[in-house]
């Protein structure tokens, strides 16, 4: 029998959830996986076949280990749902992950803090993929309009032969606050990586993202790739970082930040290496504005002009 007081947390963070843009029904049906986690309490948590899901609440937050079983190919969706609704709080997440060898499973994370004034969301991953297995993993946050929150997702992550790692950051709703994004790739033969991420900064914004993708098996493939719009006194700093170190890897750093106003910041700094002459490493880093001409053609149309530069940025960051 769950109690008032948590049941009122969980219909308050599945609120928030639906307003991130989750399925509020995929949480109740048994036939998807799912996880919900209120500060440091488990509020919901449902296995399916193939997938092994372990918590261990401790002071700060969660311990999560994940399993995807051999061979297992999920066909639903998994979701989960982390977030503090308070305006003060602080949620550690050490999650592990082990997909093991031909499996095959989609995470969608969202991540939501409303009504944060003095919030600290801390990941911190452990992400093993297996030979020829593939993991998708998808994480939107929704946040307050304070800025009174400090974001610090880390993972490392190991592709094994011919495996397959996808993830895509998105946080677009509210004000981030503070941001320290770092992920680290590590691919073995014909692995595959890709890391998408997509940020619009306002107000006082901090906003750092590392991206690093080691390309240490024989044709394996990587993509950081990284879209941040910026506006008032937002600032933001992307590093990419791309290693060929087999024959025939092929990696790319692909970054795009736009400034909207005269006192936005946007720095980026791609890096690329190769230590084996038969692997190729490119990049490409663009900072510009806003098209003024774009954002006219919306206010003739009835737009305010935030309304319009509005439209624009969720048009690129979509």
């Amino acid at each position: 029998m769950i109690s008032y007081s948590v049941e009122k947390e969980y219909q308050g963070l599945v609120d928030a959830y639906e307003k991130a843009g989750g399925d509020r029904s995929a949480l109740g049906k048994p036939e998807i996986g799912n996880l919900v986690i209120h500060e440091n309490k488990v509020l919901s948590a449902n296995g399916v076949e193939g997938i092994k899901i372990e918590t261990r609440e401790t002071e700060t937050g969660v311990d999560i280990y994940f399993l995807v079983e051999e061979g297992v190919k999920i066909k639903n969706p998994v979701h989960l749902c982390f977030g503090i609704l308070p305006r003060e709080g602080l949620q550690e997440i050490i999650l592990k992950v082990n997909a093991q060898d031909n499996s095959e499973v989609n995470v969608i994370a969202h991540c939501v803090f409303p009504n944060a004034i003095k919030v600290i969301h801390k990941m911190d991953a452990d992400i093993e993929i297996g030979n020829n297995a593939k993991f998708d993993y998808k994480e939107t946050h929704y946040h307050g309009e304070s800025g009174g929150i400090e974001v610090i997702p880390k993972a490392r992550v190991k592709v094994g032969k011919g495996g397959v790692w996808q993830s895509t950051f998105t946080l677009t709703q509210g004000l981030v606050g503070k941001l320290d994004y770092d992920f680290e790739v590590f691919c073995q033969d014909k692995g595959i990586a890709e890391l998408v991420v997509k940020v619009y900064g306002k107000g006082h914004d901090d906003i750092k993202v590392w991206e690093k993708i080691h390309l240490d098996g024989t044709g394996a493939r990587g993509l950081a790739k990284s879209r941040l719009v910026l506006s008032d006194k937002a600032q933001a700093e992307v590093k990419g970082e791309t290693y060929g170190n087999a024959p025939y890897a092929r990696g790319h750093v692909d970054c795009i930040e736009l400034v909207n106003g005269t006192e936005a910041v946007a720095r980026a700094i791609p890096i690329v290496s190769v230590t084996n002459e038969k692997a190729k490493v490119t990049h490409e880093a663009a900072i510009g504005s806003i098209d003024r001409r774009q954002v006219e053609t919306l206010m003739a149309r009835g737009l305010d002009e935030d309304e319009a530069v509005d439209v624009i940025v969720r048009g690129i960051l979509r």
